[in-house]
């Protein structure tokens, strides 16, 4: 198996929504994006496979060796030797690397967060520097086109985590800033424990309502003659808002099952929005 092949299998293996937002790029960004987001995909597995923490930290560590490695041209692991030969063509440098590693690391030492100030720069540094990445890899050539891609990863990021609550809180972890939690009064012994307490779907209406601001403020930095090129990004902003409309349908029962889109479904939508853009209506149209 090739380290483009790796790279594939491994977002679609899981129907990784990132896997269908990138069928229709060419060629090489398709293989740059790809080896990116399967990095992506292999730091989260880092940490959220491992219920020892300090194996967690060893296996971080052993990527941030590899991220150097990759820079000094003698990469070993499959995503990073498919990684290696766009580092020139798409001016990837290791600094936002080494920057999400040192998130990763944080993300083990505090699993609370005290406000949504805190939450968001956490999110800047686990995704927003890959969403930029990945942006310049699609052909961004205005600078506010970082800022949607910042925007956008952010969006992608909170619904993911309403999405996977419920495993984040029985794994310890408590993902909604503390803040919300005391206004709310929904303590994290009732994530934990799987309990729908009176505050727990307005507390998750918030988290909702904060990412449909941000793919708003999203599209709103996307100048209309950087949209083609960005479609990529729009196709999965797309996804995660339309998974989002499913975990509102479902009342935000997060905490006993994982509300997901099917395969078929992630591939209809890539495609219709490919084709006409998001639908009317939605934050990213």
């Amino acid at each position: 198996m090739s380290p483009d092949e790796y790279c594939r299998n491994k977002l679609a293996s899981v129907a990784s929504s990132a896997h269908y937002s990138l069928l229709f790029l060419p060629d090489q960004p398709r293989r740059a994006a790809t080896a990116l987001y399967a990095l992506r995909r292999e730091l989260d597995e880092a940490v959220g496979r491992v219920s020892d923490p300090s194996l967690a930290h060893a296996g971080l560590h052993w990527w941030a060796q590899e991220i150097g490695r990759l820079f000094e041209g003698a990469a070993q692991h499959p995503v990073t030797r498919a990684l290696a030969p766009h580092l020139q063509a798409y001016d990837l440098a290791t600094g936002p690397f080494q920057q999400v590693l040192q998130a990763y690391h944080g993300q083990l030492g505090t699993s609370r967060f005290e406000d949504f100030d805190a939450l968001a720069q956490h999110c800047y540094l686990a995704s927003g520097l890959f969403g930029e990445m990945a942006a310049i890899v699609f052909g961004a050539r205005q600078p506010a086109t970082r800022g949607y891609a910042r925007d956008l990863a952010l969006a992608v990021q909170l619904i993911r985590m309403l999405r996977d609550a419920g495993r984040h809180a029985r794994s310890g972890r408590i993902v909604f800033p503390m803040q919300d939690l005391r206004r709310f009064d929904v303590k994290p012994a009732d994530l934990s424990a799987g309990r729908y307490v009176d505050g727990f779907e307005p507390l998750m209406s918030l988290h909702a309502a904060r990412a449909r601001t941000a793919l708003r403020a999203a599209v709103d930095q996307l100048a209309p003659e950087e949209r083609p090129a960005q479609a990529p990004g729009i196709i999965l902003g797309t996804l995660y808002e339309t998974l989002l409309r499913e975990l509102e349908r479902s009342e935000f029962r997060v905490l006993h099952q994982r509300v997901a889109l099917t395969p078929v479904r992630k591939l209809l939508i890539a495609w219709r929005t490919r084709v006409f853009g998001p639908p009317r209506g939605g934050a990213l149209a």
